[in-house]
């Protein structure tokens, strides 16, 4: 009996790699939404342009960026040219100005301070980045991102797995991979300060918020509720998650 040759242009049969439930933008209530900088046109608003400097102020005092106390000099300044120029018969036009370019203005700036966190459609078995060093080192963070942004999928399409597998919380037992991440709506002030190299008091504010009765729907809402420096806005996104429902 002669075996049978296989064919040269045949494939092999490929498995399919599982596929994690897709990411989406996380939608924010109208709560959220006020105390995410939705305030600002607000007090522009019914102030009439008076208090058109609070908003800047704000950001200025949250984001540490120089710009922003030059925003709120220019604003104070109008404010306090509009006071000289009551009685005349420009001031009413001069408020209404104001108040429009800086409620116009303020919705930018809330974008600044709050920049909208959508998810990234991340392939996790195509190459993190294209051209990088071949380095051990390099290949060790990038393999740990990748874990980190298949976790947060997995804890966004299931919590009740990422609780089981212990998604967030180096501190328990557990067999699970997550590449580094805490989660902010269960871990302990320790925990959420080791991660995401943050000193203690700072962890602890996130703590305090839940201990309030705060549950965090995005990471960015910590920022919301807390005075985190903003500097450090950035760590703490890279290594954090929030798992609710």
């Amino acid at each position: 009996m002669t075996t049978p040759r296989p064919d040269p242009y045949s494939r092999p049969a490929q498995v399919a790699a599982p596929v994690l439930p897709a990411t989406t933008r996380t939608r924010i209530g109208p709560l959220q939404w006020f105390a995410r900088g939705g305030w600002y046109v607000f007090v522009v608003v019914l102030s009439l342009g008076m208090l058109s400097f609070v908003p800047f102020l704000h950001a200025a005092t949250r984001t540490r960026k120089p710009l922003m106390w030059l925003w709120v000099a220019l604003y104070t300044a109008a404010v306090v040219t509009l006071f000289l120029f009551t009685g005349t018969g420009n001031a009413g036009g001069f408020a209404v100005g104001l108040m429009i370019i800086a409620s116009v203005h303020s919705v930018v700036l809330r974008q600044q301070v709050w920049p909208p966190t959508a998810a990234r459609q991340l392939d996790p078995h195509a190459p993190a980045l294209a051209g990088t060093s071949t380095d051990p080192a390099v290949a060790a963070v990038l393999a740990a991102r990748a874990r980190r942004e298949d976790s947060r999928r997995l804890a966004a399409g299931d919590a009740q797995m990422a609780r089981e597998l212990r998604i967030g919380r180096p501190e328990l037992p557990r067999t699970y991979d997550d590449g580094g991440l805490v989660d902010l709506n269960s871990a302990p002030p320790q925990v959420i300060a080791h991660t995401c190299e943050i000193e203690l008091a700072t962890a602890t504010m996130i703590t305090n918020a839940r201990a309030a009765g705060i549950t965090f729907t995005t990471v960015d809402d910590v920022f919301s509720f807390t005075d985190i420096p903003y500097p450090l806005w950035d760590r703490i996104r890279d290594r954090a998650l929030v798992i609710s429902g």
